[in-house]
């Protein structure tokens, strides 16, 4: 399904952009033997459904916001109510893909609705990354896979760095470039 094809929906829910088209052909031209994969963080479902459609994987998804829950279930994707991995269980998942919320803001200028929390990653650009970066081996299966998307407004280095303070090797494997900043999907591996 393209972008130009997607429902159009509230403004409460993150829609596809082309962060989300990358994540989701990366992993749809890396996955290959995932049974399971999850999708923390699924917004409109876009990435979950290309997954699930191009793949042989059963994909599961979760978002904390309500309303992109609605929109992910009504477009067909098996979707929870979940903050980043907290109700899932241990070693469960092949595959664990994730678009966060990356770019840096003020906390001055920051407002609070569901938009701002799928856009706004702190004042770094990591304040949803680390503690995802924290939490994610403990759902991830033995030989499991992280797929996350980075921008170099979040200082990809940076998040290289943690995921090997948190024993992930990284590896970068798709991006694109743009006017304002670069996009980066990392692959993490134990």
């Amino acid at each position: 399904m393209g972008l130009e094809n997607r429902r159009e929906e509230g403004p409460d829910v993150y829609q596809p952009a082309e962060d989300s088209a990358l994540l989701a052909e990366a992993v749809r031209d890396r996955l290959t033997t995932a049974e399971l994969v999850l999708e923390v963080g699924t917004g409109s479902g876009f990435v979950a459904e290309r997954i699930s459609d191009e793949t042989n994987a059963r994909v599961i998804a979760s978002d904390l916001n309500p309303h992109a829950v609605r929109q992910a279930r009504g477009g067909g994707v098996e979707t929870v109510r979940a903050d980043l991995v907290a109700p899932f269980r241990d070693e469960t998942f092949d595959a664990v893909v994730f678009n966060p919320p990356y770019l840096p803001t003020d906390p001055d200028n920051e407002w609070d609705d569901w938009m701002e929390r799928a856009l706004s990653g702190g004042e770094t650009g990591r304040a949803v990354i680390d503690p995802f970066l924290e939490t994610v081996g403990r759902v991830l299966a033995p030989d499991g896979v992280v797929y996350l998307l980075v921008s170099s407004l979040t200082g990809v280095d940076e998040v290289v760095e943690r995921a090997g303070d948190e024993g992930f090797s990284a590896v970068a494997v798709a991006d694109e470039s743009f006017p304002f900043e670069t996009l980066t999907v990392l692959e993490l591996l134990r």
